[in-house]
C-alpha cells in the first residue's frame, strides 16, 4: 500500500503512477527503461515520461512515508553519503566528481545524501535526503546541519546522532549539542585532545582503554573517545552525551550498540544500489532524476515494511524469489521436449 502523501482534488487520470513505478523497479531483473515499464503494463511510455517529469516529490513527502512505522522519539540518526555510479556519463543533469569509499578514489556519479533513523525497537528507514548540486553552493556539511534541522523540525526528537569522519566538523557537533543530542562520530586520527587543557596531542597518540577515555576535543570539549581496529588499521570515535553525570554508564557496550545502528546506513546503500535500480535510469534531466531517486527510496521504504511485518525474511529474498513459479513452470513445459538428450540405455541416477 502507498498512502497519500498529498491532498488531492480530483481523481488522477494518469497511466503511470507513483505506486506503478516504484513496484516496476523492484521487480524488474534488469535496467528500468520507459519501454520496458509500457511493454509490461501495456501503456505508451510517453506516460512513464511524463510522470518522471511532471511530479515534484520532496523529502518530506518520504518522512511522511516513513514515519508510521517508527517510534519517533529516543532513536538514533545517522548520516552518510553514497555515489550512484555514472561513470560514461556526459549529458546528464546533477552528475560530478565525488570521493567513493567503494572505489577508494574520486568517480563520476551523482552523490546522494541521507538521514537514517533507527528507533528504540530497532525499526530503521531513511527520513530525510538530498542529491548534491553544484549549483546550489552548498556543501555536504550544510545538507547535513539542513536536513537535521528539518527532521527535528518536523517532529523527530532522537537521542543520539552519528556519522562518518567527514561530518565530524567542530560546527557540525556543536550545534548537535545546542539542540541537546548525543553524538558518535569518527574522528581524524590526527584531532587534537587533551586530558588536561592546554596540554593537546592527535588522538591516535593515546592509550585508550576497552571502555574508552574521556578527553577534550580541541574547539568542542568533553567527549569520550574510543579505539576499534579494521584491517590493522585504527579507527577513532568520539561519544558524546548531554548528561555529564551519565558518564559512567557510557561504556563499550554503549558504543558498539551506537556503532551498530549506525551500519543500518551501509545496508541501506547497498539495497539501494542492488535491489531498487537506484543506480539504473535512461533520463537526463534534474526533474526525472530527482522523482526516480524518491521513488527508489519509497521502494526501500516498502521493503523495509513487508521485512519488519514478517511477510519476506529480508529485502532481497522478494526479487531473489519473485520469478521462482515461472521458472519452475518453463522447466515443466520445456523439459519433455529435451527427452532425447537422456540416452536410453543409462538408467537415471540420482545424485
Amino acid at each position: 500500500m502507498f498512502p497519500l502523501m498529498r491532498e488531492i482534488s480530483r481523481p488522477p487520470t494518469a497511466r503511470c503512477t507513483l505506486a506503478t513505478y516504484v513496484s516496476f523497479i523492484l521487480s524488474t531483473p534488469y535496467s528500468p527503461t520507459y519501454c520496458s515499464l509500457g511493454e509490461v503494463m501495456n501503456i505508451s511510455h510517453d506516460s512513464v515520461n511524463r510522470f518522471l517529469l511532471r511530479e515534484d516529490y520532496t523529502p518530506h513527502d518520504l518522512f511522511n512515508e516513513a514515519r508510521a512505522d517508527l517510534n519517533l522519539k529516543g532513536g538514533t540518526v545517522s548520516v552518510d553519503d553514497s555515489v550512484l555510479d555514472k561513470p560514461y556519463s556526459h549529458l546528464i543533469a546533477l552528475v560530478g566528481h565525488f570521493w567513493s569509499g567503494k572505489h577508494h578514489g574520486v568517480v563520476k556519479g551523482i552523490n546522494l545524501i541521507t538521514l537514517y533513523y533507527t528507533d528504540p525497537q530497532g525499526q530503521h528507514q531513511p527520513i530525510n535526503y538530498r542529491i548534491y548540486d553544484k549549483t546550489e553552493n552548498k556543501t555536504k556539511n550544510e545538507y547535513f546541519q539542513e536536513m537535521l534541522i528539518e527532521v527535528l523540525a518536523w517532529g523527530l526528537e532522537p537521542a543520539f546522532v552519528t556519522g562518518d569522519s567527514w561530518y565530524s566538523s567542530q560546527d557540525n557537533l556543536k550545534m548537535i549539542k545546542n539542540h541537546h543530542q548525543g553524538f558518535l562520530f569518527a574522528l581524524e586520527s590526527n584531532r587534537l585532545v587533551s586530558i588536561e587543557k592546554g596540554q593537546w596531542s592527535q588522538v591516535q597518540q593515546r592509550t585508550i582503554p576497552e571502555d574508552g577515555l574521556l578527553v577534550y576535543l580541541r574547539g568542542f570539549g568533553m567527549v569520550k573517545v574510543f579505539r576499534t581496529w579494521l584491517k590493522n588499521q585504527p579507527r577513532h570515535y568520539a561519544l558524546y552525551q548531554p548528561n555529564d553525570e551519565a558518564w559512567a554508564t557510557v561504556d563499550r557496550a554503549a558504543f558498539l550498540k551506537l556503532h551498530d545502528q549506525h551500519w543500518q546506513i551501509e545496508h541501506y546503500h547497498r539495497t539501494l544500489k542492488q535491489v531498487c535500480h537506484i543506480e539504473h535510469f535512461q533520463v537526463r534531466q534534474p526533474t526525472a532524476i530527482r522523482n526516480h531517486v524518491f521513488a527508489a527510496i519509497c521502494g526501500y521504504v516498502q521493503l523495509q515494511r513487508l521485512r519488519a511485518n514478517d511477510v519476506i525474511r529480508n529485502c532481497y529474498r522478494l526479487k531473489r524469489e519473485l520469478f521462482n513459479e515461472i521458472i519452475a513452470a518453463f522447466i515443466q513445459t520445456f523439459t519433455p521436449n529435451l527427452e532425447h538428450l537422456n540416452p536410453q540405455f543409462q538408467p537415471p541416477v540420482n545424485a
